[in-house]
């Protein structure tokens, strides 16, 4: 792929672009504004830890881009969200295990039995950049999942959540945004496009969110990062569009094959139709010189009593 020019603002998605954004302390404001809108009022969270800032994931897959969070809301709740940038898959899967990770995170070394299974509420934050669900889920783009009775449609327990956010779904523009959720969704897709602040998005959060993004103040070493950040996620891009241009080629080339043998079963069956009509005129041909009457040689053979006399 050939070089790209910088833009005006970083690309949020990219890993640098996300982990300058949400991953670091002093920018935590962000990130708090962000969850609560995500959480659209069930949870108002007005503090947060980073328990441990970008790890590996299980296998080369995960992807890293992971912010393991200890949060603190208006009521004094304590809540622990992990938050998942990546394509992987058996995601539903994987969402449950990082979840439940975080459930067993919180048993005291030792003291088991006096615990009683008091944790913390647990969400997994799951931001879905290029693909979506292949579960049948709603047309909408966020997707609140928790423990409920499936025939009385009651919450069995709520403190234990799945949220996923497929941005491929959102596709409001600039004059169509209304809420804060729309608004930071449009940034995350559009940032990187933009050459300033949208008159829509004058608040100081995005204000601060645009300050921190734009390309000229990052430093000489950050933006080397950025820059190599960017390679890295065009190479992998370019090498996933090579393979699905060959995936793609030898589907076409699976497909012309099945064309022309389905074009010479067609003549096959088509030559072997005639042959049986050609066999079926020579009977007819032939009780016609035995003597035998039009209308029986029609019934007999099934030609009509036309076609007969036309032999």
């Amino acid at each position: 792929m050939g070089e790209k020019v910088a833009s005006t603002y970083i690309d949020l998605l990219s890993d640098f672009g996300f982990k300058r954004i949400f991953g670091s302390e002093p920018n935590k404001a962000l990130l708090i504004a962000f969850l609560n809108e995500i959480f659209r009022g069930k949870k108002q969270i007005i503090d947060l830890v980073y328990n441990q800032n970008e790890f590996p994931g299980a296998d080369r897959e995960q992807g890293t881009i992971i912010f393991d969070l200890l949060c603190t809301t208006d009521k004094g709740e304590r809540i622990l969200i992990e938050v998942q940038k990546s394509k992987q898959e058996n995601f539903f899967q994987r969402a449950l295990f990082y979840g439940s990770r975080l459930i067993s995170s919180q048993i005291p070394v030792g003291k088991r039995q006096h615990w009683g299974y008091r944790f913390s509420s647990v969400y997994v934050i799951a931001i879905l950049d290029k693909f979506i669900l292949p579960q049948a889920l709603s047309s909408h783009y966020l997707h609140h999942i928790c423990l409920r009775d499936r025939d009385g449609g009651n919450f069995i327990y709520d403190d234990f959540g799945l949220l996923f956010i497929e941005l491929l779904k959102f596709d409001k523009q600039e004059q169509e945004l209304e809420t804060d959720l729309e608004k930071w969704l449009y940034v995350l897709k559009h940032i990187s496009t933009l050459k300033k602040l949208p008159l829509v998005l004058r608040k100081s959060v995005f204000e601060r969110l645009f300050d921190i993004a734009a390309y000229v103040n990052l430093s000489e070493k950050e933006k080397t990062m950025y820059d190599i950040s960017l390679k890295h996620q065009w190479d992998k891009e370019g090498a996933l569009l090579a393979i699905r241009n060959d995936l793609i080629a030898e589907i076409q080339e699976e497909m012309k094959v099945e064309r022309q043998e389905m074009k010479a079963e067609r003549q096959e069956m088509k030559a072997e139709r005639e042959e049986m009509k050609a066999g079926r005129e020579q009977v007819a041909k032939n009780f016609k010189e035995m003597g035998l009457d039009v209308a029986s040689i029609s019934l007999a053979m099934g030609f009509s009593e036309e076609e007969v006399r036309l032999l």
